[in-house]
């Protein structure tokens, strides 16, 4: 694989990766996707959309975000030096932002009036909702109930912000079901919405058109780390739900010497529902319009799956994920939650910052890789703040006594 041109051939016209990707989508559907594709297709070249949305990023997003060196979570567990891509300090507290923004901006020149999205832990309907909020549009978020009730702030912060927050009690009453729920929203009204996908899932060219709008996180993390260091590191990571902040780190690697870990969810463990790690269990499948591995039940279906982290209990992965999975690129790993919630209190007890549990994924695999390597380098995406989650955090695991 030459991945000097790997974004020029990636995806193809089909919006494949390989063998994963595409648009499967009910007849009435079909129509609406093709308006995005030649939408997007028609402005990503062009100077006054990409000056605009550098413009918001400076302005109101407060990009570039830093990159910060742990140096004594570093010291403490050996010689390899931490890095993180402080994605927490974009403005809303994630990475979200950055395509939210761009899918604003889209809606804008596409004349839609509304924006229609699912969220998990909430960071991406915060983001959304301040795109809408920031483009004067209409905003519709879908909400599983149980993540309604774990994730309470950002609910706050979605209504304060203007938009419509509608809970979703079906089935888990989590993520996916949230997804399924705005997919039919949209259906109902995609005249006069546009439907903004939270991560690089979903039918093309969602997967495209997120992965190319959190490119920044990538591309600035890259120049910020030769700047600081003169060498690019040995190695990065982020955690993978969906899979956007991911690949908004990893694509400007992949023609660099760098190896690249994606961390899944194992959760409480390896039997069916105790877990969402996709491509460390799962197999190709089908769910919510695109091909990718798929954590499935006998039948094929969506088996159910658990994270302690709200936003990556997603029983499917980006497309992509599995095309740079299968071509070895990228080595997927996992951390269970005890090792998450490690993570999440060494890192604000050694450093004074509170990650986000999904980001605590990624620290606590950049903690194992430190002990396990004698020297050199790993930059993790601390893909969003903790703010969120403290009042669940302190409610299931008190002060994190147990992980001194």
């Amino acid at each position: 694989m030459d991945y000097r041109t790997y974004l020029k051939n990636y995806p193809d016209e089909n919006g494949k990766f390989g063998e994963y990707g595409g648009a499967i989508l009910p007849p009435e559907l079909v129509p609406a996707f093709e308006e995005i594709t030649e939408a997007y297709e028609t402005i990503c070249n062009s100077a006054q959309f990409i000056s605009e949305l550098r413009r918001i990023r400076r302005e109101f997003q407060g990009r570039p975000t830093p990159v910060y060196h742990c140096e004594r979570l570093s010291r403490m567990l050996g010689r390899v030096q931490i890095y993180l891509k402080r994605e927490d300090l974009n403005h809303t507290g994630a990475h979200k932002l950055n395509h939210c923004m761009g899918e604003g901006l889209l809606a804008k020149y596409m004349g839609k009036k509304k924006l229609i999205a699912e969220t998990g832990a909430g960071q991406h309907g915060v983001a959304l909702a301040t795109a809408a909020a920031f483009f004067g549009l209409e905003c519709e978020i879908h909400m599983g109930e149980v993540d309604i009730a774990k994730q309470a702030p950002n609910v706050t912060r979605m209504k304060i912000l203007g938009a419509k927050v509608v809970p979703v009690s079906r089935g888990a009453a989590t993520l996916k079901e949230a997804v399924d729920s705005a997919f039919e929203a949209y259906a109902r009204d995609y005249k006069d919405a546009i439907y903004c996908i939270g991560s690089a899932v979903g039918p093309h060219p969602f997967p495209m058109m997120v992965r190319d709008f959190q490119m920044v996180v990538g591309q600035e993390a890259r120049e910020q780390f030769l700047e600081m260091t003169g060498n690019l590191p040995d190695a990065i990571c982020a955690c993978v739900g969906g899979g956007s902040n991911s690949l908004g780190l990893f694509t400007p690697f992949l023609d660099d010497p760098v190896e690249i870990y994606g961390v899944e969810p194992m959760g409480r463990g390896k039997e069916v529902g105790e877990h969402a790690a996709t491509i460390t269990y799962g197999k190709k499948g089908t769910l919510h319009g695109f091909e990718s591995y798929l954590l499935q039940d006998e039948a094929g279906e969506a088996a159910p799956v658990y994270s302690v982290a709200s936003g990556l209990d997603y029983p499917s992965v980006g497309p992509e994920h599995a095309f740079l999975h299968d071509l070895g690129r990228v080595h997927y790993v996992t951390a269970t939650d005890d090792e998450t919630m490690e993570a999440f209190f060494k890192l604000s007890r050694y450093e004074g910052i509170i990650p986000a549990i999904e980001s605590a994924h990624a620290i606590a695999y950049a903690m194992k890789y430190a002990k396990e390597n004698k020297k050199g380098s790993i930059l993790v995406n601390c893909s969003g703040r903790g703010d969120k989650d403290i009042d669940y955090v302190v409610e299931k695991y008190g002060y994190g006594e147990q992980y001194k």
